[in-house]
């Protein structure tokens, strides 16, 4: 029997990564802002998305990983294959126009919570742009991949951020499995939240990301039940830290009246006088990890899914003459952000992570609906094809994406 069990657990600690990686990542410098926000201005009462938000997340990162240990493609690989070279490149524009916006965002954040510290922006933002271009530049897959599962782990930061500003779990737990009253949706801004929690929950770069990672790690069908593991526990642990970031606001800021959250690093800043010095350094700690984890990741990501897509040599364990288009893409998108971030005024850079969400809220349905008439194609996946269940699960989650962009996009035209 303990054999048995060491097998299986020895088989997930071989494939775990790439699940747990891109689900954690999506906590970034834009999704504890959102965060913080829902718990600083409405308490409690969002919580309640925190269990369909995860049952979502699960059920689109598993349809991804699946696709890669099947096919042994990339998500944009296959795109260019089935639906063409056109839809493909139009796609690609937009996704490297999206996740530079989001890339801003994370060096943003860096910028934020080093300036907790009285770091300049100007010294934080270029020495952390050259550290993420080492990392994936001069490291292979195997060390930039353990670097980024102990990052990973360093966001309980959060959830003892959490457990120190000492909420009501009483009434955490009660708005968590319980809907709000009906009246709330009356409120536009509450209802302008929520969009934000589920576009900053499952984001389109994070299934292209996945399932590159799952190919490039070459996991096989026969070892996919632990790789699937690992996309669980890396979904649920994601959500466990965003229900302690809206937790530990909603226990300090909105208890005592605090709910404009310009940057997440005001969210820091305002849990020091209420929560203590420790609260304090882990949130503000928690963020700057947050920030430059997904500033080595977005970039990543784009750089592979924009090479696999146009058919050209990705992966971080080719040389730069390999894999030129590869690296000066991740390049480009590093010093871009970085540069960003300097040259705008600081009244400005909270449009860019406003923007960010709107435009991965806007990408989100196209990736999910050119993902499900993929893995529904039995000459493609064979039996791995879509269980009815899961296709239900995954149209309603992408009708419901696709309503709320909508309601998100009309609230933003003035008059409305």
């Amino acid at each position: 029997m303990w054999k048995r069990w060491r097998i299986r657990i020895l088989l997930f600690l071989a494939v775990l990564g790439p699940g747990f990686i891109t689900a954690n990542v999506d906590n970034d410098s834009g999704g504890i802002l959102t965060y913080s926000q829902a718990g600083a201005q409405y308490g409690y009462t969002l919580l309640w998305m925190m269990i369909p938000i995860t049952l979502a997340l699960i059920v689109t990162q598993e349809m991804c990983a699946r696709m890669g240990v099947v096919t042994g493609k990339g998500l944009s690989d296959l795109i260019r294959e089935e639906f063409g070279l056109r839809l493909t490149f139009f796609l690609m524009v937009g996704l490297v126009i999206v996740n530079y916006t989001n890339i801003v965002t994370e060096f943003i954040g860096i910028a934020g919570s080093l300036q907790l510290f009285h770091v300049s922006r100007f010294i934080s933002v270029p020495i952390c742009a050259i550290l993420v271009w080492l990392l994936v530049v001069r490291g292979n897959y195997k060390t930039t991949e353990k670097i980024f599962l102990i990052a990973s782990v360093v966001y309980i930061a959060y959830i003892f951020a959490g457990v120190l500003s000492q909420p009501s779990w009483h009434d955490a737990i009660k708005a968590t499995i319980t809907l709000p009253k009906a009246s709330v949706w009356r409120d536009k801004a509450y209802l302008y939240m929520a969009i934000g929690i589920v576009g900053t929950t499952i984001a389109p770069w994070m299934q292209f990301y996945l399932q590159s990672s799952i190919v490039e790690k070459g996991i096989r069908v026969k070892d996919y039940a632990a790789s699937r593991l690992d996309v669980v526990v890396g979904s649920f642990f994601t959500d466990i830290v965003a229900w302690f970031i809206v937790v530990a606001c909603a226990a300090t800021l909105y208890v005592h009246g605090m709910g404009e959250i310009r940057v997440a690093s005001d969210a820091a800043e305002a849990m020091r006088p209420l929560a203590g010095d420790y609260a304090f350094i882990l949130f503000a700690f928690g963020l700057f990890n947050a920030s430059l984890f997904a500033a080595s990741i977005l970039p990543l990501s784009t750089a592979y899914t924009v090479c696999e897509g146009m058919g050209f040599e990705s992966g971080v364990d080719k040389s730069f003459k390999e894999a030129p288009l590869f690296y000066w893409l991740y390049t480009l998108l590093i010093a871009g952000g970085a540069v960003t971030v300097l040259i705008l005024p600081g009244s400005q850079l909270i449009n860019f992570a406003v923007l960010s969400q709107v435009l991965n809220g806007v990408l989100l349905p196209v990736v999910i609906i050119l993902m499900l008439l993929l893995i529904n194609r039995r000459d493609l996946m064979g039996e791995h094809k879509n269980s009815r269940l899961f296709n239900i699960i995954a149209w309603t989650t992408s009708i419901i994406v696709i309503v709320m962009t909508l309601v998100m996009l009309w609230s933003m035209i003035p008059g409305n």
